[in-house]
């Protein structure tokens, strides 16, 4: 097999190198910038250029070396390559061919172009390793531009009704994505600090994104009356939300899908979006790559794997540590120090 899956991960023998380890590695090939993908204590990472500042932003001093999309590493008997999986700014498909056999792990990937993100590029290959976090034909998400509609329409009603609209949204890519949509003469954009670390980050390295105000215990709220407010999802019910006064809480999730989830969270609105593909993605990707082999991971596993056998694939479950999505961002997404 050109991939093992292991107790550390997912291993290329022929590279002697680990893909997204969730175990202290040698050698580690990163997709991504998520918590659940890039973890501290590795001997040396290999990630994109653009999703580097993020990754040192969140682990600090680490042995890290960056590499454009495209471009192929000979490491050991294996060659490497990194392509876009359109999940946040950096993220990466990899691509391990050993002696003429190809197989790519995805890491987390969606297929619709969010502006934000480097687009999706389907990779052929012969055996694919693909997520399945939302592999569920209920999993649909809400078009941008209408997603956008909703989104300001909801700011502008709380802010007549004397409320700070206060979104709970991921601090890395679904954040700066919203931040895109939001029209700024409805008002001031305030942030949570955990949201405004990161997308500093992706400003420093040429993101264009809006003006945003971080919150801060010296902010005057005063100042910013009918404000949208984003923070992660654990911020939302807690002692730092309760300063903002009279709020209308709303949570940006593919979760949001599912009826029942929005009250129990008791939101105010739920907004139908993922950095994460959805069923039609998940679909269309798998096939785009020509694979005969998909192996799933995360999610709902064993009902896409069944899904795929019937639809002719040589489809299998894999166990791994990969949180996916969820509505508490500390599963996934914490900044993870050395002195964690």
């Amino acid at each position: 097999m050109v991939l093992e899956f292991t107790e550390a991960g997912i291993y290329c023998p022929a590279a002697d190198a680990h893909i997204d380890p969730w175990r202290p590695v040698k050698r580690a090939l990163i997709t991504h910038g998520h918590a659940d993908h890039a973890r501290w204590g590795h001997g040396a990472y290999l990630a994109t250029e653009a999703a580097a500042p993020v990754i040192r932003h969140r682990l600090g001093d680490i042995r890290l070396q960056t590499t454009p999309y495209g471009a192929v590493h000979q490491i050991g008997d294996a060659r490497i390559s990194y392509h876009p999986a359109g999940h946040v700014p950096g993220s990466a498909q990899i691509r391990v061919e050993v002696g003429g056999e190809v197989w790519v792990a995805s890491g987390d990937y969606k297929t619709v172009d969010d502006g934000l993100s480097e687009p999706f590029e389907p990779v052929r290959c012969h055996s694919f390793i693909t997520e399945s976090t939302f592999g569920l034909p209920i999993y649909t998400w809400t078009l941008q531009d209408v997603l956008a509609a909703e989104l300001n329409q909801w700011w502008a009603d709380s802010a007549a009704a004397g409320k700070r609209a206060v979104l709970g949204v991921y601090a890395l890519g679904k954040a700066q994505r919203i931040l895109r949509l939001l029209e700024a003469s409805l008002g001031p954009i305030l942030t949570h600090g955990a949201v405004e670390a990161v997308t500093q980050v992706l400003r420093d390295q040429g993101i264009a994104l809006p003006e945003t105000v971080q919150i801060t215990a010296d902010t005057d709220l005063k100042q910013f009356p009918g404000a949208m407010v984003l923070a992660p999802p654990s911020a939302l019910g807690s002692a730092w939300m309760r300063k903002l006064g009279p709020v209308s809480t709303g949570f940006a999730s593919g979760w949001m899908r599912l009826r029942g989830v929005r009250r129990r969270r008791a939101a105010d609105r739920g907004f139908v979006v993922s950095d994460h593909a959805d069923w039609d993605g998940l679909n269309s990707a798998i096939a785009a790559t020509g694979a005969s082999r998909v192996y799933v991971t995360h999610g709902y596993t064993a009902q896409f794997s069944r899904w795929l056998s019937e639809q002719g694939y040589d489809a299998g479950v894999v166990e791994t540590e990969f949180g996916g999505e969820t509505l508490d961002e500390t599963d996934t997404d914490n900044t993870r120090t050395q002195d964690d």
